[in-house]
């Protein structure tokens, strides 16, 4: 049985193909202006990863900020459902009962019951405060590459504090130290401990219970781990691939939907 998910996020956009259960290949690219194009170039890499041609796939689930706009999926799904099927595959040894996930543009806040489905959640998707492109636009303001973030705010004595939750108004207060002389990594842990202020927030209404998993984009930055457990007061499980947890999970749902179908 092969499937593949798509998860058309605002900043990237990232595949994952399934071949009996298992991830055999993945793809992620800058979204770009075209969705349904990216979807197209990153669904072929991770099917040349796979060894497989697109006739080989018996199903396809979209996911994500842009879901609706490629015309490869067979189907659409939520990020929530997506998101949460992904966990419970990836973390699948493990009792995992929380979900904190940072995109591009939304963070999620996912509270799984004792068997393991979805209890409630929380969820930011009209300000880009709290999202990946926080980081991405303060890391601009600093001259810092979005990968460099994270080592260099574990250098950090004294991070500042960043007031602002609304984007434009804490790129200004990042020129303001930068102007000070303030040390860029003092800078960026302020910002990671802003960010994590505002997820550990609303993970706080779901209910914080272990396991606590942590996955999007920024869960690749060291300096954003360190800071929101501190916040939290707990240990995260961090996947080896956090971007492709909700793509995987919509490939997953593609399997039970082709299963269910005797379309295998």
């Amino acid at each position: 049985m092969i499937t593949a998910g798509i998860d058309l996020g605002s900043t990237y956009v990232k595949c994952v193909v399934l071949v009996d259960g298992a991830v055999k290949g993945h793809a992620v690219y800058p979204t770009g202006h075209d969705h349904d194009a990216t979807a197209r170039i990153a669904l072929r890499d991770a099917m040349k990863m796979a060894g497989i041609e697109q006739k080989d796939i018996g199903y396809i689930v979209s996911t994500g900020y842009g879901r609706r706009v490629t015309t490869l999926a067979n189907e659409t799904i939520s990020e929530i459902s997506a998101n949460a099927e992904g966990t419970r595959f990836v973390a699948k040894n493990l009792s995992v009962r929380t979900i904190l996930d940072i995109g591009g543009q939304d963070t999620k806040a996912i509270a799984l019951d004792d068997k393991l489905n979805i209890d409630a959640f929380q969820m930011n998707d009209k300000c880009a405060a709290g999202t990946g492109r926080f980081i991405e636009a303060l890391a601009g303001v600093l001259g810092v590459g979005i990968d460099d973030m994270g080592p260099l705010s574990l250098k950090s004595k004294a991070p500042l504090k960043i007031t602002s939750t609304c984007t434009v108004f804490a790129r200004s207060e990042v020129v303001t130290l930068i102007a000070e002389g303030k040390p860029k990594e003092d800078i960026i842990a302020g910002i990671h401990e802003a960010l994590a202020k505002r997820l550990a927030a609303m993970a706080k209404k779901v209910g914080v219970k272990k396991e606590v998993f942590f996955d999007g984009g920024p869960a690749r930055n060291v300096g954003m781990i360190k800071a929101l457990e501190a916040e939290i007061g707990v240990k995260l499980v961090v996947p080896e691939r956090p971007q492709i947890v909700t793509a995987t999970g919509a490939a997953i749902l593609a399997a039970k939907k082709l299963e269910k179908s005797g379309m295998k």
